[in-house]
């Protein structure tokens, strides 16, 4: 059996990398720098890591639970800086939406396999597939979002497209002060700027790793240990910072249920549709397909041989 990892690719996340760095036109006159950096950092990655399998997990319009949950996730959040060459062509929604379907098409004619669940967000899904459905096996997630730092084990590693490095635990140890076992619950109190959810004031990563040894180990806490901590060094020093750890609970276990990557953002519904990916979709290879569809819409610039011979090695 093959030791080679799963790979598993946060789509939006990295068409955004590359829809904001990548100036290609087509033929046709047409913005199409997603397109041709989504599809030559499939081949570049295959290159790098090496994969048995592929799967792109794309965005299903945002997680109603959370939402629900608190109103102001993700409100507001700023688009990402474009590289542009030229003024002319309006960076829209519909722009990224035509060029994500451009993908996803293209992309059918590989063994590349892809999910989209409807109102389930592309980590919850990928946090499912790494918690449950690929537990026990080697796999590497693809994107620069920090929120996958709580799934690294010993079976699981990142690559940072933003990096361009793989991220382990001990690179998180390093540059955040906590472990990756108990990243989840330090976010959830220090806060995420990007994804717009506050945290409890004056607390960062590093401030809360001092207040709070444990955090640093492998051990993983749970919220209620970690508040029983927190409350007895509370008693102890009786400072600002633990007064704030302490009387911050609410806003720190509602955030938790935010960040937390496993089934608590999930309905039966979006589990269902995840495993049904493992039964009904079902890889090809079909190069002159993909190179007509892509003739079609005058995009000629990507090296569609290599990309297939990157892709040869994997098992479906």
């Amino acid at each position: 059996m093959s030791n080679r990892p799963i790979m598993i690719i946060d789509g939006l996340n990295l068409f955004m990398r590359h829809y904001a760095a990548h100036p290609a036109m087509s033929k046709n006159g047409e913005q199409v720098g997603g397109i041709v950096g989504f599809i030559n950092g499939i081949r570049y990655l295959c290159e790098k890591i090496g994969p048995s399998e592929i799967y792109v997990v794309w965005e299903g319009q945002g997680s109603a639970k959370k939402r629900h949950l608190f109103r102001e996730y993700k409100k507001n959040k700023k688009p990402k800086r474009l590289n542009r060459y030229y003024d002319d062509i309006p960076d829209s929604l519909s722009n990224q939406t035509n060029q994500v379907s451009v993908i996803v098409a293209a992309l059918r004619h590989t063994p590349v396999r892809q999910l989209y669940v409807e109102g389930c967000e592309a980590d919850d899904a990928i946090g499912y597939m790494c918690r449950y459905t690929f537990k026990d096996k080697r796999k590497v997630i693809v994107s620069s979002d920090h929120d996958y730092y709580q799934l690294l084990n010993k079976d699981t590693l990142i690559y940072s497209p933003t990096l361009k490095a793989f991220v382990n635990k001990k690179t998180v140890q390093e540059r955040y002060k906590v472990s990756a076992e108990n990243f989840c619950l330090v976010k959830s109190i220090a806060g995420d700027q990007s994804d717009n959810i506050p945290g409890v004031r004056g607390l960062s990563y590093k401030t809360i790793a001092k207040l709070l040894p444990e955090t640093t180990s492998s051990q993983e806490l749970t919220l209620d240990e970690f508040f029983e901590k927190a409350k007895e060094i509370h008693n102890l020093k009786n400072t600002k910072s633990t007064e704030r750890l302490v009387f911050g609970e609410t806003l720190v276990r509602r955030n938790w249920r935010l960040v937390r990557l496993d089934t608590n953002n999930l309905n039966l519904q979006h589990i269902n549709k995840i495993n049904a990916i493992f039964e009904n979709e079902k890889g090809v290879k079909d190069k002159l397909g993909m190179i007509r569809y892509l003739m079609k819409l005058g995009i000629n610039s990507l090296n569609i041989d290599g990309l297939y011979l990157s892709l040869q090695s994997l098992t479906r």
